[in-house]
């Protein structure tokens, strides 16, 4: 059985995710309860809400390093949740829904979540989520702290590293940290054929295939932005970034 490590002041003791703040949002609460003891367990400080008001003014005030955010919740869902949160700050957020539903899927990634589950779903893959999330956070603020020179240009497409700015024909494009570290990825080696696996394994730090969905979403989710003609399927094997001919 998992136990709870917490110190005098009854925070979290110094583990992997000490100190970096949780709010899971659910309104079933042997849900919530389950998810908060195992990110206890992990070294996480966790707050909960149960529904929409609640999870927006929480995330205002006690400002988490990350949101997880049912869907459906009552006063209001977890998409418009979503909306307010991040329209106060940038936040990482994971989304869980319990319809397998790709359009839902789709447009929680296009109000600004990074990542999805289906329910019902592993506490081990969840944590495991919710630290990837954590370190591509890292990763950003880091890229920003020492920039690599010059911009990559691929006609019109425009990849600002230092600013993890996009632009398509000098228009700026917003573009979740996921979607960002997506593009870099299939950027880096252009006309190139990744695997959704190889996609997965590098973007997410995630390694296991029953994830392979989350690339198809956040790709269709990118086409949406950037145009769906530069990234090019093959099919039963991956992704490319179009480039203009030499």
């Amino acid at each position: 059985m998992e136990q709870t490590h917490t110190s005098h002041n009854g925070t979290a003791a110094a583990t992997p995710g000490a100190q970096r703040r949780v709010l899971v949002v659910e309104d079933d609460q042997t849900i919530v309860d389950a998810i908060a003891a195992r990110l206890r367990a992990e070294g996480f400080v966790v707050q909960t809400a149960g529904d929409g008001p609640a999870a927006v003014d929480t995330a205002e005030a006690w400002q988490p390093d990350l949101l997880i955010l049912d869907v459906m919740l009552p006063g209001f869902d977890g998409l418009e949740v979503c909306r307010r949160v991040q329209a106060q700050r940038p936040v990482p957020v994971l989304m869980l829904t319990a319809r397998d539903d790709e359009t839902d899927m789709l447009v929680g990634l296009g109000v600004g979540a990074d990542d999805y589950m289906t329910k019902p779903f592993s506490m081990r893959e969840l944590a495991a989520r919710v630290h990837v999330l954590l370190r591509r956070v890292e990763r950003a603020t880091l890229a920003a702290s020492t920039p690599r020179s010059g911009i990559l240009r691929l006609g019109e497409l425009e990849i600002d590293h230092a600013q993890r700015r996009v632009r398509v024909r000098a228009e700026d494009v917003h573009l979740t940290p996921t979607e960002f570290d997506l593009l870099v990825c299939l950027a880096n080696t252009p006309r190139a054929v990744l695997s959704r696996e190889q996609l997965l394994a590098e973007v997410w730090d995630w390694a296991d295939a029953s994830g392979t969905r989350t690339v198809d979403s956040h790709i269709k989710a990118l086409r949406r932005k950037i145009g769906a003609e530069r990234i090019r399927t093959v099919h039963g094997v991956g992704y490319a970034l179009e480039t203009p001919a030499p």
